[in-house]
């Protein structure tokens, strides 16, 4: 199983910082390293490939991978290059999760009709896969252009989907492409959604990924103290009933070894995606413990 993770620590997203924890993860044996794009929010990533540019300068074999660069908000040309320039930069170790976006505010703040968001976000990628290919690319009154430099993953760098509801899990299908879950989805929900993801899809897509929150305890009483503080965190469930096995894997290594492997039973997960426990002051050295722990499980 593919074993990547994002940052554990985004009290600081300085570039130093997730340089030092992709060197980290690195050493571990991760073998990606993940971050958002978000916007106009408190320590927000805006340019998820600008900070992945230092990390590729600060290691050798991580991949660098984004949850959710957002399509909609770039020209896609532009996004192409920048893609391309990045897989350069790192000798063909990019690993790109698309978006859409789906805040109605964040989109208008972009010109973007919330509306819109699919078809725009189709026509761009359409145009970005035109690009990478070394194709002309037409750009009104019968000029065209072509893409320098071409990525060095030919013909373009992996790329997944973040999907959420029927509609981008249709169209994550329909283009062939994985589907990249929240990690906030229950065993069931996730169930389903690959169900639809599968039914749209005309040829097997090959990756599973998943992205969950993980924490190896070395007792069973720092497991039910790390499960009762993410079961006060503000996150509220759809039916109401918050618990946390149903979105983190909590436990000794035994345990949570066997939460992974239903995971592998049950929805075929190919990758694993670890995500930061999001309890603010939480012990750095027992975070990189059970980093290590995970680390040593999967592999």
């Amino acid at each position: 199983m593919h074993l990547g993770l994002t940052p554990w620590d985004f009290s600081d997203a300085s570039a130093r910082s997730l340089q030092s924890q992709a060197v980290r993860a690195e050493s571990m044996g991760y073998e990606s390293f993940w971050l958002p794009e978000n916007h106009f929010n408190e320590r927000a990533i805006p340019d998820p490939l600008m900070l992945l540019a230092a990390v590729a300068a600060a290691t050798t074999h991580i991949r660098l991978a984004t949850t959710s660069y957002l399509l909609t908000l770039r020209h896609p040309l532009q996004a192409a290059e920048q893609v391309a320039v990045l897989d350069n930069m790192s000798e063909g170790r990019v690993l790109l999760g698309v978006g859409r976006g789906f805040a109605p505010d964040m989109l208008r703040a972009f010109n973007v009709e919330p509306k819109d968001k699919r078809r725009i976000f189709e026509s761009s990628l359409k145009t970005m896969r035109m690009a990478w290919a070394g194709e002309a690319v037409p750009v009104g009154d019968g000029a065209s252009v072509v893409l320098d430099p071409l990525p060095v993953q030919q013909p373009h760098p992996p790329i997944w989907v973040a999907a959420f509801g029927p509609k981008a899990l249709t169209q994550a299908g329909r283009l062939g492409l994985p589907y990249l879950a929240s990690p906030m989805e229950t065993l069931e929900v996730l169930a389903r959604n690959y169900a639809v993801h599968r039914h749209a899809s005309e040829q097997p897509v090959r990756e599973v990924p998943l992205m969950r929150t993980v924490y190896v305890a070395t007792s069973e009483r720092e497991a039910a103290t790390v499960k009762d503080a993410l079961a006060k965190l503000p996150m509220p469930r759809a039916d109401g009933v918050p618990c946390v096995d149903d979105w983190a894997v909590v436990g000794d290594a035994t345990e949570v070894r066997d939460r992974l492997q239903e995971y592998v039973e049950c929805l075929g997960m190919t990758h694993l995606v670890a995500t930061r426990l999001r309890l603010p002051g939480f012990d750095s050295a027992a975070l990189e413990r059970s980093l290590e722990a995970l680390a040593g499980i999967v592999k």
